[in-house]
């Protein structure tokens, strides 16, 4: 009968165990379900026949805390979470957040700033030879030097600083077996170093394997250009089938490499990982807290696939899953949605059948799955490319056989749908049927920008693209006879936004009659493109000067535009338009954003500094 892992050592006892193979230390809380990065690879580790126990959220400032099972026979695994825990503690403007979705009660503060860094040099201080492999998406995006916003620096590896012997990048479940098999079966850590997906630390490189060797950790202090440079090719060696080894040096003596990634999962491999024995809740010792807010999240959802072939410069999947789609089959995931009916606090609502991108149900063309994604050329970007597969009819055949379903009343797509994507599909008919069916109401898609300048910064379609989605999305409507509407999502202050750009994109709020509730101000996470531009002043794809906002007060003007009626926000973007020269937006006429004077009641709010709920393709990007 499936059960919780051990999270004590009662639980231990419970099993008969004297010792586990592996103790997993998080920084989430134990949530046993398949969204969360600690449940599948602890089940799959599990299901290859290792015992593995849980210490979540460990107490960072009591060593004890740490070794509450015990020293494990062959290593500890080590994960931040499903956020980095710098994303999860501090807002873009480096306020402290007043909420964490994944601990107990939404409590903030139940892990460490840097936590894997944190955790593992805690071990180290307790079991100074145990083995340390870390992974999660902390450990991915940090994988080797990379800026970092809090900090304003170029930080080096975190398997540096972690004192760590492997880092497992990008999805893992491959990669943590053969580790796993290879120290049972005698093999010191130190001597694997062949695995796909793994980055590991070393004094002297294997000249014997081909490789590239990235500029050194002291170049990139020196010379932010140098990393740019070292980002780039980083960026083209992410695809599993033509990604060579990187090696980044630290001295004359050190080196960190990076493997290639690991070969995406086919879609057998991936149906038995999410075919694994999940409780597919939070552990019940949390009930008296008042649970996992994420949980509410994910819990009626149902992951149909992984990667992402759409490639936004701001977005950290390229780096992390790979362009290459991994599906799950029809029969896989209608096994979930039918158990989940039975759930008590099933409603009758899916809530969501996606995963980064909800429509991205096969690979970008053909020959992905064997010659891997085309290095020079992205799929979408700028414009599709030729060899593009835009067929919706898988995706279509599995939502029509989920709403079948027994006890199911709606099936709706909350992850986000590549509007861009969906506009290539010469059939109308999944358009149709994502309105019929599969919207409540509101349909979120993400244009980011109206500015063509912007857009091409950002990696994503033109604005005329999204215009004509627009007018398709009214148009299927009214024939429909139903009356929904378009939610997107917007960005102030991304890299190649200067203030003129920023007003562009108020008019065209004021033109469409849209008012934002949360606007999103450009967050520079580790290890993307944005992020290095925002670093370094450069768009590493082509090496020319783009325009960043940097300064606090000039973010908080663009910010303010998208939000321009809000009367706490009229002295900036008063202030803004004088700075773009835009002052003709002032007055009383129909196109102007705001009056001579300010209203009457202009109440300042201060920024909460809450943290935003994760959107739900955070829960994949573990």
């Amino acid at each position: 009968m499936a059960d919780f892992l051990p999270v004590s050592r009662s639980d231990m006892d419970a099993r008969g165990w004297q010792q586990c193979d592996f103790v997993y230390i998080v920084g989430d809380a134990y949530v046993d379900h398949p969204s969360f990065g600690h449940a599948i690879i602890s089940r799959v580790l599990e299901d290859a026949g290792y015992k593995v126990g849980i210490i979540a959220q460990p107490n960072w400032k009591d060593p004890a805390s740490i070794a509450a099972l015990g020293e494990p026979r062959l290593g500890f695994l080590v994960a931040g979470g499903n956020m980095d825990s710098m994303v999860n503690h501090y807002s873009v403007s480096k306020t402290r957040r007043s909420f964490d979705a994944y601990t107990p009660g939404g409590v903030i503060g139940k892990r460490p700033d840097r936590a894997v860094t944190v955790y593992c040099n805690l071990i180290r201080r307790t079991f100074r030879s145990a083995p340390i492999i870390i992974g999660g998406i902390e450990a991915s995006l940090r994988r080797l030097a990379h800026y970092d916003y809090w900090s304003d620096s170029i930080r080096r590896s975190v398997l540096l600083d972690a004192q760590a012997d492997l880092l497992i990048y990008g999805m893992g479940e491959r990669a943590v077996v053969e580790i796993a098999d290879a120290l049972n079966d005698g093999m010191d850590v130190r001597d694997i170093t062949y695995i796909d997906g793994t980055v590991y630390r070393c004094r002297a490189v294997d000249d014997a394997v081909p490789s590239i060797t990235l500029p050194a950790y002291g170049a990139l202090l020196a010379d932010r250009r140098k990393y740019a440079e070292s980002f780039y090719l980083q960026y083209r060696n992410t695809d599993p089938f033509r990604a060579k080894r990187l090696i980044e040096p630290y001295g004359e003596h050190e080196f960190v490499v990076q493997n290639p990634p690991q070969k995406p999962l086919s879609q057998e491999q991936m149906d038995h990982v999410y075919d694994l024995p999940y409780m597919r809740a939070a552990h019940p010792s949390y009930d008296r807290l008042g649970g996992v807010p994420a949980v509410t999240e994910i819990k009626f959802s149902l992951t149909s696939c992984r990667g992402c072939f759409g490639a936004c410069s701001f977005c950290a999947l390229t780096f992390h899953q790979g362009r290459i789609i991994q599906t799950r089959s029809h029969a896989s995931i209608l096994r979930e949605a039918e158990a989940m009916t039975h759930d008590p606090d099933f409603k009758g609502y899916i809530h969501d059948v996606g995963g980064p991108t909800a429509n991205f149900r096969q690979p970008a063309c053909k020959k992905q799955l064997t010659r891997g994604a085309c290095p020079e050329r992205q799929c979408l970007f700028p414009t599709p490319c030729k060899n593009l597969v835009a067929d919706h009819s898988d995706y279509l055949s599995l939502l029509r056989k989920l709403r079948k379903l027994p006890n199911v009343k709606k099936v709706f797509i909350r992850s986000g749908i590549r509007f861009d994507y969906l506009l290539c599909d010469p059939s109308d008919t999944f358009f149709r049927e994502l309105i019929r069916h599969h919207v409540s109401g509101q349909l979120k898609v993400a244009p980011e920008h109206v500015s063509d300048a912007v857009l091409d910064v950002m990696g994503k379609p033109r604005h005329a693209v999204y215009e004509r989605f627009v007018e398709k999305f009214r148009a299927l409507n009214a024939q429909e006879g139903m009356r929904q509407y378009i939610v997107p999502y917007l960005m102030s202050s991304h890299p190649g936004s200067t203030m003129q750009e920023a007003v562009r994109l108020a008019e065209y709020l004021l033109q469409t009659g849209h008012e934002p509730e949360q606007v999103q101000d450009f967050y520079p996470t580790p290890s993307t493109l944005s992020t290095v531009m925002y670093c370094t002043g450069l768009d590493p794809r082509t090496m020319q000067p783009v325009y960043v906002p940097r300064n606090p007060h000039e973010k908080a003007m663009q910010r303010a535009l998208m939000q321009f009626r809000r009367p706490e926000n009229y002295a900036l973007v008063r202030e803004a338009l004088q700075k773009a020269g835009r002052t003709d937006l002032i007055g009383f006429d129909a196109k102007c954003l705001i009056r001579p004077y300010p209203p009457k009641q202009n109440r300042q709010k201060p920024d909460s500094g809450t943290s935003p709920r994760p959107r739900r393709s955070d829960r994949r990007r573990r």
